[in-house]
């Protein structure tokens, strides 16, 4: 049946999300979810301060190089901002995790490089991502023209935005057997775009915190 990860999400560890630990956990069973791969912009925060064993978490990061963003899966070890991407892939390995390409199609949130394949997966479901299906078709064509694996993932920055988007991975309830999963392509990305009602609110939620 597979394990259902939303496989990019943050936490208040992130500048621009409100999502608490305790959200993080309670909304990843709400929405049926096995587990979540806490994604924070350039911090380990949110993994290192999460313990719990009601979800799998698989420690992650999205880091911010020098060409774009990148998710860093299975990585425990803090990886810099502000290298080249193929430097910051390298670290990723080094740290015994795997390299994931986040809204490349998406020319608004900052998508990583195209010029190279170096990348272990492409997340080609990005639930954030507005329009949602011109989005995904492109990602997926480029996730196809690199013959890589596909993943999807909510990019949620408000706690009912998770599991919006997922991955169903092939791989038994440990977090190196889902990354190693991933790597070879054990995956199917399911999910929709985050509802314009759950948009609407959470905007106005940032516009408040602003005033």
């Amino acid at each position: 049946m597979g394990l259902r990860i939303d496989l990019h999400v943050h936490t208040c560890y992130s500048p621009d999300s409100v999502i608490t630990l305790k959200q993080l956990v309670k909304y990843s069973k709400k929405r049926g979810l096995d587990g979540v791969a806490i994604t924070d912009h350039n911090t380990l925060k949110g993994t290192i301060r999460l313990l719990t064993r009601d979800i799998i978490v698989v420690p992650g990061i999205e880091i911010s190089t020098l060409n774009g963003h990148l998710l860093g899966l299975n990585v425990n070890t803090l990886i810099p901002a502000k290298l080249g991407i193929e430097e910051t892939i390298q670290r990723i390995h080094e740290a015994g995790g795997i390299a994931v390409a986040p809204h490349p199609s998406v020319f608004y949130k900052s998508p990583p490089s195209r010029q190279i394949n170096s990348y272990d997966a492409v997340e080609v479901m990005n639930a954030s991502s507005v329009p949602f299906q011109l989005f995904t078709r492109l990602s997926k064509n480029f996730a196809a023209r690199l013959a890589l694996p596909q993943t999807g993932g909510s990019d949620s920055h408000y706690a009912p935005e998770i599991g919006a988007a997922y991955t169903v991975v092939e791989a038994d309830p440990d977090v190196d057997e889902i990354a190693n999963a991933i790597k070879r392509g054990a995956t199917v990305p399911k999910g929709s775009g985050i509802p314009w009602k759950i948009r609407i609110v959470r905007a106005a939620l940032g516009w408040k915190r602003r005033i």
